[in-house]
This record gives structure tokens, sequence and C-alpha cells, in this order.
């Protein structure tokens, strides 16, 4: 009896399994579970399942890379891979080196991926989105230089609104390098501030043709332009990433060009119409103001000047007339009240009752005597007359009985 290791049977197993010409290349359909993307490594692992057996399942990053989608859990695939073992635990699996969507195709997939990842960052919200400028005075137009997209946008420009200048820079719209000279080509656009409006596009074509404008470094350049952007791809049923980010999309590379600039021919139109606008008010205006000084012409005090200022002349005789008689009415009252009040005051004067005999005493500090009870025997007295001043001295005193 022969003993054999383990590592011997599994790398005996390994290789019946990679010699066996129909499981070098086996094509696979399950469904994705246990899926883990190995960031620092690439690879992808996962298990791959149906309603009766599950296998293990790895891809490795060179052939991760070349995937459009992103695989998740749940979805159903269909794999070509390679079956082996894994020596060191002796895993039975199977290595993909290509993978499909099971029934939609995977460019579709991963647009549906990123169509909800970044309208789940906001960047399809209409709140973001900016008017465009309704003179532009600059077009910026980012496309193929080789396409008809691009002989479309200068046609309608030139022949809409030939006032504006076309900022043109070519790029790749299909292939490998499209997406980020797509992208660059916007980042120049604004850190030149070369354009007031930017028209990003291409002809139609096929989902693979149009994949450019779904690749996310697209999208983001597209959300990240301080200058707003009409998305202009494919035809009128062709719908990308693109045009969900853009501030406007267009169903067509020329419909684009004529929502970047307004029509000439309306604007001289318009202005028209308020060139005979302006032209009817101010004669409507001119005849009014016409009117109104041939009236005021008509009137005495600019025909007849002299009249106005007579009759002015007359008012103000009139009025100082009036004036004059008010301020003497109110004089001749207040000297008569004055009058009479002198005369009560002059009647009350004690000069006036010296005058009939009467004389005023006045005590040795000058007081008043009003009572014989103010004066003694001897004291000198003065006596105010009416034409002069006698001074006395007291010898006798006589008091009257005020009761009668």
């Amino acid at each position: 009896m022969k003993v054999i290791s383990v590592g011997q049977l599994n790398r005996y197993v390994k290789s019946l399994l990679e010699n066996d010409a129909n499981l070098a290349a086996v094509y696979i359909g399950g469904e994705i579970s246990n899926f883990t993307h190995h960031y620092k490594s690439g690879h992808l692992y996962m298990s791959l399942k149906d309603d009766t057996a599950a296998v293990k399942a790895v891809m490795f990053k060179g052939y991760a890379s070349k995937l459009a989608f992103r695989p998740e859990d749940g979805m159903r695939v269909i794999v070509r891979a390679r079956v082996s073992l894994y020596e060191n635990t002796g895993a039975f699996q199977i290595y993909i080196e290509e993978m499909q969507p099971d029934g939609v195709g995977a460019l579709q997939v991963a647009f549906e991926q990123l169509k909800k990842k970044l309208a789940g960052e906001g960047l399809f919200d209409e709140s973001r989105k900016r008017p465009l400028p309704p003179y532009p005075s600059r077009v910026g137009v980012i496309t193929s230089p080789t396409g008809a997209a691009v002989r479309d946008i200068l046609n309608v420009l030139g022949r809409r609104y030939p006032l504006a200048q076309v900022v043109f820079c070519p790029v790749l719209v299909q292939g490998e390098g499209a997406a980020p000279s797509i992208a660059d080509a916007i980042r120049r656009f604004n850190a030149a501030r070369a354009a007031d409006v930017l028209i990003v596009g291409r002809g139609g074509g096929s989902i693979e043709d149009l994949w450019a404008f779904n690749e996310e470094l697209v999208a983001r350049a597209v959300a990240a332009s301080d200058i707003p952007i009409i998305s202009a791809v494919g035809h009128e049923t062709d719908f990308t990433i693109c045009d969900f980010v853009a501030d406007l999309r267009a169903p067509t590379p020329s419909a684009a060009a004529e929502l970047a600039v307004p029509d000439r021919q309306r604007l001289l139109a318009a202005m028209d119409s308020l060139n005979t606008r302006l032209y009817n008010g101010c004669r409507t205006f001119l005849s009014a103001a016409t009117a109104r000084l041939d009236l005021l012409r008509h009137k005495r005090c600019l025909a007849a000047p002299q009249y106005y200022t007579e009759e002015q002349a007359m008012r103000l005789d009139y009025l100082t007339r009036r004036f004059a008689s008010a301020a003497r009415q109110p004089l001749g009252v207040a000297d008569r009240r004055l009058a009479a009040a002198a005369s009560k005051l002059d009647a009350l004067s004690p000069l006036k009752v010296l005058g009939r005999g009467y004389a005023i005493g006045y005590d040795a500090d000058g007081g008043v005597l009003d009572s014989v009870h103010r004066v003694a025997v001897g004291d000198s007295l003065r006596l105010r007359l009416s034409d002069g001043t006698v001074g006395c001295q007291v010898t006798e005193i006589q008091e009257e009985n005020q009761n009668g």
C-alpha cells in the first residue's frame, strides 16, 4: 500500500482538473453570493450558486479591471472560467476570466449602477442645475473634430447667432482614452473661463460608441463645471449619464446649438417692435407736451404779464391797507386803556392828597407814622408836605377814642 501526502493528493487532483480540456474554458451560469472585492489586491472573490449547488470562484485583478460593471450579491451572471483546485486548502474552485450579466448587457448594468450611485449623491437634482446665459458671447464646443456633430453645431450657431464666438476643443469621443479627453477639456474650459456655455456631445451610435459619456470621470467633470453645460449625445432616443448630470439635455447636437444661443431673426423682430413702440411713445409724449405748451402760452399771465403784476400789486395795496387798519385798531384801544389807568393812578397818588393840605409823618428811622403809640414826647419827627419836608419835635400826644 502506497501512502501519499495531502499536498501530493491536492497537486494530483489539480493536475487532473487543469489537464482536462473540457474544464479549461467552461461557461457557467449562476447567481453571485458572498461577494468580496479585495481592494488592496484588486481581486474579486465570490461563490456562484443555483438551486442545487454552489462553487467558489475568484477573478484576478487583470481580468476584473476589464469589467464594465460592478458585480453584486444576487446578480445572475454567465462566466467563462477554468476549473482548478487551490492546493493549500484543497478548495475546488473556478478561476473567472470573463463575466457578463445574464439577460442584460454588461454596459447596461454598469449604466444603471452608476446612474443609481450618482442620483444618490444628488448629481441629477434639478436644484443644482443652472440656467443658460441668454446672450452668450462665447460658446464652447467639445466634440470630435471629424464627426458630423461639429459641422451641425457650427452651422446652427452661425445661422442663429453669428455674434457669438465659437471656441472649439477637439476630443476623442469613442474608444480608449475618450473619457479622460472629454473630462480634461471641460476642466480646461473652466480654468481659462473660455466660454459662457459649453456644448458637450457627439453624434449617434451604439451604447458601446456612446460609452465615454457614461463614464464616471466625465459625469463628475460635468458636475464640477462652473460653466453651464448642454449635453448633446447621440440621437433623441439615446440617453447617457452625461445627459442627467448636465444643466440641460439636448436631443441632438443641432438642438444643443439652438438651445445655446438666441435666434437672430427673433431678436431683430423684437428690436423692430421695441423701436416702433419707442417711436410711437415719443411721438405721443411730444404731442401731449406741445398741447400743454400751447395751453400755457395762451394764458393771460404769459400773453400779458403786466396784467398779472398789476393785479398782484392791487392785491398787495389792499392787503397793506387792511394790515395798517388792523394794526391801528388795537393801538387806539390800548391808548384809551392806558389813559384811563393813568387817570386812576393820578387820582390815587399821595402827592394829590398832600396837595390838599395833608402831611405824612416819619419817625427817626424813616418809618411812616400810622399811630400815636409809635411816638413819645420829645421824639424828633419829619413831616412830608406837598412842597417839601419839615423837622419837628413831639411836645404833646393826644389819643382819640376809636369808638367815638
